[in-house]
């Protein structure tokens, strides 16, 4: 009887040519630049090929057109991570037919602007890589759909080009749906413009959607230009990034729709914002110069030239906390500046430094309603209402509130979109004012450390 079952499980498997595939032993151990581009080109899903440690050369691009499938990637990691090291002339080109594809554990020191992920290319990985690339370019291009950056190291940039550049097919469209979390950016020094950690779009992308996710995200000594992150696209979401000491500011140059939460600024240049509907809630701000830039703009897009300054309308600037800044919230002055208009700036907290809010140019139709100053410079003349000093009583040093804090549930109006705080809590209906809610549940989000993100982190 066992010998009748074993016969018809042995028919079943083999008599299948996807479960004879399945079968087969998956992992496949290579040596050379050759016999890696030989495997790829005829992988299956599931399949797992293996580069041996060691230090290897291209002289042409690694080309895959391979397509997993859901479940079943197939995946090109290094045999150790970091253990295979890929430098000369090019990276890996994910291109547009392929699909479910990981590659994992490298470290590239090829030449810049030559690892991608192609238009039509989609649910593609690179994680617990190390990015050290040269010369001019990024260090990878994504253009593709519902791809994943994760837990990789972007290090040691000198040159013109950014550490990740998000973009699309044609001259208008965006990718769709790439999330980027969990990675390290350090060490990108000041260079030129075009030079961010991040970008999401261009001048003449920034009308269509991405809805591209940054998140749990570290940053350190990341000052390639005034923009670190370069939002130049719509519907993205920024969140539970850490950006440290010497880190510029997160810039939402063009676009619109953009969600700004959960964020520590800590040492670094705040955010600066262009452009409508954004809302920037939650966020943690300290020791920064500035803590938050309204932007005063030069255009009105869409009938203005895409490359403007968009005057920011209708952004909503609320619940966030800010404390000890060089500067705290500041429009810049501009020869001819159309200021901004609509701009909601409610339930903040603002401890420390000189005046709370520096205004160089005009808000039309602003509203100030909520905010808490303590120990500031004072506020802006211009500003008549909105204000009120009084002692926030924080618990410690990231602004939590005591329990006799006048800040409990004493928030103005009825901002529905803020529904966490600075830890990852949920927050109830009746909201308190700036970043932290008062709860007893458990803290989800902090600052980051070196050992939570990149090739080594959980």
């Amino acid at each position: 009887m066992k010998q009748i079952i074993f016969l018809i499980a042995v028919l079943i498997i083999t008599g299948n040519p996807s479960n004879r595939c399945l079968a087969q032993k998956s992992e496949i151990q290579v040596s050379s630049m050759v016999r890696l581009q030989e495997e790829i080109d005829q992988a299956k899903p599931g399949n797992v090929i293996v580069v041996t440690n060691g230090i290897y050369e291209t002289d042409k691009e690694i080309t895959v057109k391979s397509k997993g499938i859901e479940g079943q990637s197939i995946t090109i990691t290094s045999e150790s991570i970091g253990g295979a090291e890929i430098k000369g002339t090019s990276g890996f080109v994910i291109e547009g037919a392929a699909s479910y594809i990981v590659i994992k554990g490298f470290k590239f020191t090829h030449e810049s602007g030559k690892t991608k992920i192609e238009p039509g290319a989609s649910f593609c990985r690179f994680t617990r890589n190390v990015f050290e690339c040269t010369g001019k370019g990024a260090y990878l291009t994504v253009s593709g759909d519902d791809n994943q950056i994760d837990h990789n190291t972007f290090q040691n940039k000198f040159t013109e080009g950014q550490m990740i550049s998000v973009q699309g097919p044609g001259k208008s469209e965006m990718a769709q749906r790439n999330w980027i979390h969990h990675n390290y950016f350090y060490n990108f020094t000041p260079t030129s413009n075009n030079c961010s950690s991040i970008q999401v779009g261009l001048s003449g992308r920034s009308l269509s959607s991405s809805h591209t996710l940054v998140e749990h995200n570290l940053f350190s000594q990341t000052k390639g230009e005034n923009e670190n992150i370069c939002n130049k696209s719509c519907d993205n979401i920024y969140r539970y990034n850490t950006f440290g000491e010497g880190v510029s500011e997160l810039s939402l140059r063009h676009g619109n729709g953009c969600l700004v939460y959960g964020n520590f600024f800590l040492g670094s240049e705040g955010i600066r914002f262009y452009g409508h509907k954004h809302k920037i809630f939650s966020n943690y701000f300290e020791g920064c110069s500035p803590a938050i830039n309204i932007g005063n703009g030069d255009g009105i897009v869409p009938q203005d030239k895409l490359t403007s300054h968009d005057r920011p309308d209708s952004v909503l600037v609320a619940f966030n906390k800010l404390k000890n800044n060089k500067i705290n919230v500041i429009m810049q002055s501009r020869k001819d500046g159309l200021g901004a208009q609509n701009i909601v700036f409610a339930n903040n907290i603002i401890e420390g430094g000189k005046e709370a809010v520096q205004l160089g140019g005009d808000i039309t139709n602003p509203t100030w309603e909520g905010n808490i100053i303590w120990k500031t410079g004072g506020i802006d003349p211009n500003i008549k209402n909105g204000f009120v000093e009084a002692d926030p009583m924080f618990s410690n040093e990231l602004g939590h509130l005591q329990k006799n804090s006048p800040a409990i549930g004493k928030s103005k109006g009825n901002y529905t979109f803020v529904t966490v705080d600075i830890d990852g809590q949920a927050r109830p209906s009746i909201l308190d004012v700036g970043a932290d809610q008062y709860l007893k549940t458990e803290v989800k989000n902090h600052p980051l450390k070196i050992d939570e993100v990149g090739p080594v982190g959980k």
